[in-house]
């Protein structure tokens, strides 16, 4: 029981691959990721990144509901936080590391949308992939993120990125 969040990463990759493999999938990954970073260095409460998981994913369901588009909401909720970080007195330096990894992850994945569906599936899964060394980062600093969380993102982010560019380059 002590490596549930290995578990619970590995299942959700292999959920994934199994299921909705696609480019969009590898981008929703690494934005809700930047965001459940982004919050908990906000916040300066890193409980509130596992608060992310599944607020991502309603912030992902209000934007195509509304028809506005899940990058447009998960992009302007990135902008509330970095706001709010301002706001509350955050620390800097950790909102600061957030941001910019944030815009870097976010920015190469999304560009990945405007290429070729199979090559945009390689570079988003490549992204996603890079993300784990994020996630193993803050596991070893035990900051930031609760290691749970950064534990159970490697398990999902290095086999569902990889497993992306595998279908890319045989699909």
């Amino acid at each position: 029981m002590s490596r549930w969040p290995t578990v619970a990463g590995a299942g959700a990759a292999t959920a994934a691959l199994l299921t909705v493999a696609d480019r969009e999938t590898a981008v929703t990954c690494v934005w809700v990721a930047v965001l459940c970073y982004l919050g908990a260095a906000t916040l300066d409460r890193p409980w509130m990144a596992w608060v992310g998981v599944p607020g991502g994913g309603v912030i992902v369901a209000a934007g195509e509901i509304v028809g506005i588009g899940r990058w447009v909401l998960l992009g302007a909720t990135a902008v509330v936080l970095l706001v709010l970080a301002v706001v509350v007195g955050a620390p800097r330096r950790k909102v600061i590391a957030q941001g910019v990894a944030g815009v870097g992850y976010a920015g190469l994945v999304l560009a990945a949308l405007a290429l070729d569906p199979r090559t945009g599936l390689v570079v988003a899964g490549l992204v996603l992939a890079a993300h784990a060394a994020w996630d193993g980062l803050h596991y070893r600093r035990n900051d930031v993120v609760p290691r749970s969380l950064a534990e159970a993102c490697m398990a999902l982010d290095l086999p569902l990125g990889l497993g992306l560019v595998l279908l890319g380059l045989t699909a």
